[in-house]
């Protein structure tokens, strides 16, 4: 998708993030230690009884139009993941302690069950910008954060305002067993015109580098991406090992994007006291996409929130992505 100026909402919508900005540091300052995460304060999770106590669907407000995006937990104790092979955008974060969690983003298919779902940070309201009115779904956020999101231009889903769409599932221990039916925030996919994000996609660029393996590394996590000519997409694996679903399908992108973004504290931070990291996704900097076994050496741009993200090789023409998943890995310059 080439990039989507949506004027209609673009001056709301930055004044919007740039109010949560700027309540976000104040409240940073009001306590010596900061806010703590994890607070439910009015958002609550549902417990292992509600898990069979049914819903009805809720129509989403904002039409058809609007992705759904859901955080999911990356910890050990949360994989094998499920409904992570369905998304169209796969973005991973750095969060407390070195550790990394992903936001799935859904446009052209919603499978029947998400998760685990965990908490939202401040760094999702900056990222979701680009999107017109998502639907986020996330497990809550400390008090201090929940107005901010409240006030976003976006569609918030805790588990407490909707009736059946989470419920605890087996198969982990809390608080790693918490899953969505995204049937029960919207009625369908809404389709490729949804996707925001700047991504262009045909036929690969010219130039780049032989590569069969890429590894990211967070200060507490680690990721490879290992090309397979058979399935003609990367394998990924995570702290060594291969990343699958929990009905054991190989998550593998058709590309991954590597991009170098600034990562520093914010003015959150978690119940043991660990600062919460801030990705910046505005701006500008070096990024390496990878696809069809060769990496490319490449530019991005956003220039405000409410754009999608631009990836332009040297001469400044844009760089396409193959058809299929993308993983982004915000990366620290």
């Amino acid at each position: 998708m080439g990039r989507r100026k949506r004027t209609r909402r673009a001056a709301t919508t930055a004044t919007l993030l740039v109010a949560t900005v700027t309540v976000s540091l104040a409240a940073g300052c009001t306590t010596p230690h900061g806010p703590r995460d994890d607070g439910r304060s009015r958002r609550q999770e549902p417990t292992q009884n509600q898990s069979s106590q049914p819903g009805h669907p809720t129509q989403p407000a904002g039409g058809h139009g609007s992705v759904l995006a859901v955080k999911i937990d990356n910890v050990g104790a949360a994989r094998p993941q499920t409904g992570l092979d369905s998304a169209d955008v796969v973005y991973v974060e750095q969060v407390e302690g070195g550790l990394s969690r992903l936001m799935a983003v859904y446009a052209t298919k919603l499978p029947d069950v998400v998760g685990p779902v965990r908490s939202a940070r401040e760094s999702d309201l900056e990222l979701l910008g680009q999107f017109d009115r998502p639907t986020l779904a996330f497990s809550g956020a400390q008090g201090k954060l929940l107005p901010l999101i409240d006030d976003a231009p976006l569609r918030a889903e805790p588990p407490d305002e909707v009736s059946g769409a989470y419920f605890r599932g087996a198969d982990h221990l809390a608080p790693h067993n918490l899953y969505l039916r995204p049937s029960r925030l919207m009625p369908s996919a809404s389709g490729t015109d949804a996707l925001t994000t700047g991504f262009h996609y045909g036929a690969a660029p010219e130039g780049g580098q032989p590569r069969t393996t890429r590894t990211v590394r967070y200060p507490a996590a680690r990721f490879t991406f290992t090309w397979s000519g058979d399935r003609h997409r990367w394998l990924v694996a995570q702290d060594g090992t291969p990343t699958v679903t929990s009905d054991g399908r190989p998550v593998a992108p058709a590309t991954v994007v590597v991009q170098y973004v600034k990562i520093h504290k914010s003015a959150y931070h978690d119940v043991l006291g660990n600062s919460t990291p801030y990705t910046e996704t505005v701006g500008s900097g070096k990024a390496e996409v990878l696809r069809d076994g060769r990496a490319y050496d490449v530019r991005w741009e956003r220039a405000t929130a409410t754009d999608g993200t631009e990836f332009t090789a040297e001469n400044g023409s844009p760089v396409n992505f193959a058809q299929g998943q993308v993983w982004v890995v915000f990366a620290k310059a």
